[in-house]
């Protein structure tokens, strides 16, 4: 993991720095660099940003529903992203100082945007969803100090910023999205939707939107034209759709928030580029 970068101003439940060198194989192996990469449920953006910034494909399209989280990638890449960057920078990150801010609930979208980073930042695992509490003890004691790191996030904002011209960010339904563009044969897609498979809680604790017809999205996945990764719990009700739908699995080690082992799915038309890496 040491050679992969975190770009994302986010610290988000299921995050996806461990899959970063499989998203460089799978684009890496594809006959031709992608025109567009699409990645209908972008939340932090790590697998778009990371396509972005080495060139794997020729521009990359994030969709997320979220308006919180929507606001912050619309004032990187349409608004003040200097604004963004220098309000973070000199903010006085105190107990007092946060519960002011998240307090206020003004339309400005670029306060909204800092309002989204500060809370992602100091309330426990980066969870948005309602009902997440503060960092009580956090790294060393530091509390809710302790995930702020405003110079870092100022130069990830920044440097996010100047790809304007290759990434495009839309706030919508990232199954639309998907729809809209499935007979297209220049991009590919990168799926990654919240996990709400098999009766689990998670998504509903972790993300706000996090209710989707899982079947709609294999039937769409298998219209796509396009080459796609998706990735999923490993669930047998998952397994079962991947197979229903002629996909081909991969089991991958990676852990958690709370660095546990586990494992989740690779599901695509075929991985043997991810096997013979």
């Amino acid at each position: 993991m040491a050679s992969v970068p975190h770009r994302s101003p986010f610290r988000y439940p299921g995050g996806k720095t461990w899959l970063i060198p499989y998203i460089r194989a799978w684009l890496r192996s594809l006959p031709v660099k992608p025109v567009e990469l699409i990645e209908p449920f972008a939340g932090g953006g790590s697998v778009g940003l990371t396509a972005a910034f080495e060139q794997l494909a020729e521009r990359v399209t994030l969709v997320e529903l979220d308006d919180q989280v929507a606001a912050v990638w619309k004032v990187m890449l349409e608004g003040d992203a200097l604004w963004l960057a220098d309000k973070i920078a000199v903010f006085d990150m105190t107990a007092a100082s946060v519960e002011r801010e998240l307090a206020k609930n003004t339309a400005d979208i670029h306060e909204k945007a800092f309002r989204t980073i500060l809370r992602n930042r100091v309330v426990r695992g980066g969870i948005l969803a309602p009902g997440s509490g503060f960092l009580k003890y956090g790294e060393n004691g530091k509390g809710i100090r302790s995930r702020w790191y405003p110079q870092t996030l100022r130069k990830r904002i920044l440097d996010i910023a100047r790809l304007r011209d290759r990434i495009t960010f839309i706030e919508g339904d990232g199954i639309d999205i998907l729809e809209r563009n499935a007979r297209r044969s220049d991009a590919v897609y990168f799926i990654d939707p919240p996990y709400t498979v098999s009766g689990k809680r998670a998504g509903s604790r972790l993300y706000r939107h996090n209710r989707m017809d899982h079947g709609r999205l294999f039937d769409i996945a298998e219209s796509l034209i396009g080459d796609f990764l998706m990735t999923y719990d490993n669930t047998e009700e998952v397994s079962l759709l991947a197979g229903r739908h002629g996909f081909d699995m991969l089991p991958v080690a990676m852990k958690n928030t709370h660095h546990s082992a586990m494992t989740e799915l690779l599901i695509g038309r075929s991985l043997d580029w991810a096997r013979s890496g």
